[in-house]
């Protein structure tokens, strides 16, 4: 007996297949390469983590990552603990600390839930530097990056990237000349209140000399980018005030 392909039974059973068949297709191809993308998203983390605290293979105006072959080697050469926070500033060590997202630890927070702050040490030349992640968003999307400091919450390094904003304006910030910027700049007062940093558009010090002014200097046409990294600065990093509170009683 011959199928009849025209009936309305007949379309409905061939979609159904077809909506398993290709659901089981995508399936099968999101569990296979699942490997694959979280060994990505490391190799990312670790290279955003190192390039903030200099290490990376920069040349005079360039921005190069260290190699995918030896991220990891040289995370583990840098990269001396791996800390996690709680609000108090305490710290426990988790070697697997990059994996935490970020994202997911501030809508634990704004549900009333405890947020871990992920935190990294690392050893380069004699020094010691503490690089916290932070993330806010921009005028389309998220941003987000890696912040390096000393023991005094200066700034030693810096690296920011961004999901969706717009060329040549907003995506200007993961561009080496803005980024740079943020070197020596102090996040503290005298006094040792949390000030941050403000990306300000009439900053009256366009080559960036002044460090101690929490300012650096806007990118043009992209004010509402600027101002998202400039609250994420100041949101996400005055969460660390207590550890480097409780890190210079230990040292005095």
């Amino acid at each position: 007996m011959s199928t009849n392909t025209e009936s309305n039974k007949y379309t409905i059973f061939f979609a159904i297949g077809m909506v398993v068949i290709v659901g089981s297709l995508l399936a099968f191809t999101a569990s296979s390469l699942k490997p694959s993308i979280k060994e990505n998203e490391r190799m990312e983390k670790q290279q955003n983590i190192l390039y903030a605290m200099g290490v990376n293979d920069n040349g005079a105006n360039d921005i190069v990552f260290i190699g995918t072959d030896k991220v990891a080697s040289e995370f583990s050469k840098y990269i001396s603990k791996q800390l996690v926070l709680d609000a108090n500033g305490n710290a426990v060590e988790n070697n697997e600390a990059y994996l935490i997202d970020v994202k997911k630890e501030q809508a634990k927070a704004k549900n009333g839930q405890t947020r871990d702050l992920p935190l990294f040490v690392g050893e380069k030349d004699g020094q010691t530097f503490y690089i916290a992640p932070i993330r806010g968003k921009g005028l389309w999307d998220a941003i987000w990056g890696y912040i390096a400091l000393d023991k005094d919450m200066v700034i030693q390094g810096a690296y920011f990237d961004h999901k969706g904003e717009t060329p040549g304006l907003g995506a200007n910030i993961k561009q080496r000349y803005f980024m740079d910027d943020f070197y020596g700049e102090k996040l503290l007062t005298e006094s040792g209140e949390f000030k941050g940093i403000t990306v300000a558009k009439g900053n009256n010090d366009p080559k960036n000399l002044i460090k101690d002014d929490y300012e650096v200097d806007a990118l043009a046409g992209a004010t509402i980018t600027g101002d998202g990294v400039s609250a994420m600065i100041k949101s996400d990093l005055k969460l660390y005030l207590p550890f480097f509170k409780n890190l210079k009683n230990q040292t005095n």
